[in-house]
């Protein structure tokens, strides 16, 4: 089928469509332009830190432009696949640290280890930075491992009397106390917390973790065995069918939208990772917010998004897609990571002195990513990798279901854990 074709079948012409304007990849030369496609082009704080990064880089090389590309999250595993598969893939790849397994295993991405050893790049004490091992090959730099945090509104708190939560059920009454009607129209309008559910299975299943990891629950064990027909899985899945079915988070938002209504103060409690504090900081709410533990344990943490590069292009332009790399995962510019992203940098190297100056609550961010690390909390379900995406949005069906048809836990569970077998046989 030609490319254009299966983009259309996709439903992702228009967002691939403007990938592939520029034409063929021609050999790196004094007018070179590099593709690089991103779900996080329009974030604030890391998104500004890509952007620095870029700056960066074309002053290095005179000539040479990185044509930057923004893909909606929901959209983009889709839409990476089909740039590869069509032979156009982008010079610099990135992909969230669930779904580059699938792109590592059709040879896509290049081998890095030649490139590191070249470059003597020391990635002792890297965090995550095992995850981006695949078959015996470093097939990509791990950018992001993270802890969630709690974002909360003090002032809606305190208005209901209440603390700070530190446990599951303190967190569900302070939710179901903050969850108003406040004008009495019959529309909810503030919300106890927010989470997305709107978008793919990935993020759906990541909010989900937060309920289900307290629960005790795994979607699959050390060995990559399935364990989701669980005591612990069915009250985690109770946990969630409470907060969604009885409205205590609005519906059918983006996470951006999630995020930004809790910035402007219609959330009460948030949980997110250290990407939120930005958002937080340009809220209409923002005075009025803070952060703390998240109420759970573990927290939902684990890697996040990864760095690397096609294997297909020509090896001028590898060079150059190296250099990008090479230069993001520099000191200063994993120091900078720390400031202008307000995150904790992979590098053991980076000085995180002026972030701890800069955003106050540095020091929870650190706890957080260590306490997920502490407990081996990843999104990724060990021997469910290559089949992440189809699981993942075989969960969420079938969460849904749940809610929308009031099913059981108990059967969903069930039904959840006899489909997840078959798909890992596959």
């Amino acid at each position: 089928m030609h490319l254009t074709k299966r983009l259309k079948a996709l439903g992702l012409a228009a967002a691939a469509g403007a990938l592939l304007a520029t034409g063929t990849i021609v050999p790196a030369a004094a007018d070179t332009t590099l593709k690089f496609v991103s779900w996080q082009k329009d974030e604030r704080g890391v998104g500004d830190w890509w952007g620095a990064l870029i700056k960066a880089f074309e002053e290095k090389h005179p000539g040479v432009k990185i044509e930057w590309t923004k893909v909606e999250r929901g959209a983009y595993s889709d839409t990476m696949t089909t740039l590869f598969a069509g032979g156009s893939p982008p010079d610099i790849v990135h992909l969230a640290s669930f779904e580059f397994q699938k792109f590592a295993d059709n040879g896509w991405l290049e081998n890095l280890d030649p490139w590191i050893e070249k470059a003597k790049l020391n990635l002792d004490g890297w965090a995550g930075q095992k995850t981006c091992e695949w078959q015996g090959d470093t097939v990509c730099i791990m950018m992001l491992y993270f802890g969630y945090v709690m974002g909360y509104n003090e002032e809606l708190l305190q208005k209901e009397g209440l603390a700070v939560p530190r446990t599951w059920d303190e967190f569900i009454a302070a939710a179901r106390k903050t969850t108003k009607d406040l004008n009495g129209d019959g529309i909810l309008d503030q919300f106890g917390t927010g989470h997305e559910t709107k978008g793919g299975g990935g993020q759906y299943l990541s909010e989900m973790l937060n309920y289900v990891l307290d629960a005790g629950g795994r979607w699959t064990d050390a060995n990559g065995k399935v364990t989701i027909d669980t005591p612990e899985m069915v009250e985690g899945l109770t946990r969630w069918k409470a907060v969604v079915k009885d409205n205590l988070t609005p519906r059918d938002l983006s996470a951006g939208e999630v995020r930004q209504l809790f910035a402007d103060g219609k959330i009460a409690m948030k949980f997110d990772g250290p990407w939120l504090y930005p958002i937080m900081q340009k809220g209409a709410a923002k005075d009025k917010l803070k952060l703390a533990m998240v109420p759970f344990d573990p927290p939902v943490g684990g890697s996040s998004n990864v760095l690397g590069m096609a294997s297909e292009i020509s090896d001028d332009r590898k060079a150059l897609v190296w250099d990008f790399i090479a230069l993001a995962t520099s000191d200063d510019f994993q120091t900078k990571y720390a400031t202008m992203a307000a995150s904790t940098p992979p590098s053991p190297r980076a000085d995180v002195s002026g972030a701890k100056g800069e955003t106050p609550h540095f020091d929870l961010l650190v706890e957080a990513a260590q306490a997920a690390a502490k407990a081996g909390v990843d999104r990724i379900p060990t021997g469910l990798e290559i089949q992440y995406n189809e699981f993942a949005k075989m969960v969420m069906e079938e969460a849904q279901r749940m809610i929308i048809q009031d099913l059981d836990p108990k059967a969903v569970a069930a039904t959840m854990q006899a489909k997840a077998e078959a798909i890992q046989k596959q």
